[in-house]
């Protein structure tokens, strides 16, 4: 009896991003993130093949979206309302990054999310019980829900933990010039 064994293939990681909380909580954190290098981060250190970023769209930003999409981010768009009384524009990205965590749940090993905001506390304990959560990343820790915190458990991470490896570099001023101590970046060491 001939049996032909099927070559299993482990899917890809895939991440969550929400654009605004790691934009403003970065900035918060004293952090200038570089995207190309955060998207090479999610990739070596997470697996991650598909990196969704969630953002409000304004046609003043399209050099913006060019550029994180040329940075290997899909981004997926929600309207931002601009109120008339004075107030910040405002596009929540929130239930869409949910949703679509559970819509492509069968086609990613783990999730990783990037987050600080405590309305995610349900899918990442969800995710923690399922072994489908590989990591959430809280763009500023100071500011990181209470509630994420204890959902994620020990798969908690924090940007400014990451700085050296996720951060714009100043232009470097001569070829021997070596990468901030605690980077890891050149050899891709993302460990």
């Amino acid at each position: 009896m001939n049996t032909v064994r099927q070559k299993q293939t482990v899917k890809p990681n895939y991440a969550f991003v929400d654009a605004q909380n790691l934009h403003l909580g970065a900035k918060e954190a004293g952090l200038e993130l570089d995207y190309r290098r955060f998207r090479v981060y999610l990739k070596e250190k997470y697996r991650v093949g598909k990196a969704y970023l969630f953002i409000g769209f304004m046609p003043a930003n399209r050099d913006l979206y060019e550029d994180l999409q040329e940075n290997g981010f899909i981004l997926k768009f929600k309207p931002v309302i601009v109120p008339n009384d004075g107030r910040k524009p405002k596009g929540d990205v929130d239930a869409d990054v949910a949703f679509s965590i559970m819509r492509y749940y069968k086609e990613y090993d783990k999730a990783v999310i990037v987050t600080s905001d405590g309305d995610f506390d349900t899918v990442v304990k969800y995710l923690n019980k399922k072994d489908k959560l590989a990591a959430v990343i809280s763009p500023n820790r100071a500011k990181c829900s209470a509630l994420l915190k204890i959902a994620a458990k020990d798969k908690m991470q924090y940007l400014e933990d990451l700085y050296g490896k996720v951060s714009k570099r100043k232009a470097m001023q001569g070829e021997n010039e070596k990468a901030p101590p605690g980077d890891e970046t050149q050899g891709s060491a993302f460990s």
